[in-house]
């Protein structure tokens, strides 16, 4: 086990599967995620006082935690969400050789 210095998962939350899906692409070609994984869920919140329940999509994004600005610009910019949720996550324990496969998915530290 290695310890993960700057891995993490980036949550986001998104209102359908084809919004999701173009998200994760863009991560993923752009090389600012090594992986995104997409799963159907059922959020209850508030917005601008009035309580929500919506069926939505949640992104498990796996990258470095370097790339997390620019990340969160093309996440911003691709979203449709007034404020999306975008919130990062320390990896705190991880298989090497899955830590290192992510580092060499994601462009390379500045």
């Amino acid at each position: 086990m290695e310890t993960p210095a700057g891995y993490g998962v980036v949550l986001v939350t998104a209102g359908n599967m084809q919004e999701a899906e173009a998200i994760a692409n863009a991560l993923v070609e752009a090389k600012l995620a090594a992986c995104v994984s997409l799963l159907p869920i059922h959020s209850i919140y508030t917005w601008q006082g009035e309580l929500h329940k919506e069926q939505e999509w949640q992104l498990v994004i796996k990258t470095d935690l370097a790339q997390f600005p620019a990340m969160e610009g093309k996440i911003k910019e691709l979203h449709s969400y007034e404020m999306p949720e975008i919130i990062a996550l320390p990896i705190v324990a991880g298989s090497q050789a899955y830590l290192q496969w992510i580092s060499q998915q994601v462009k390379n530290k500045e």
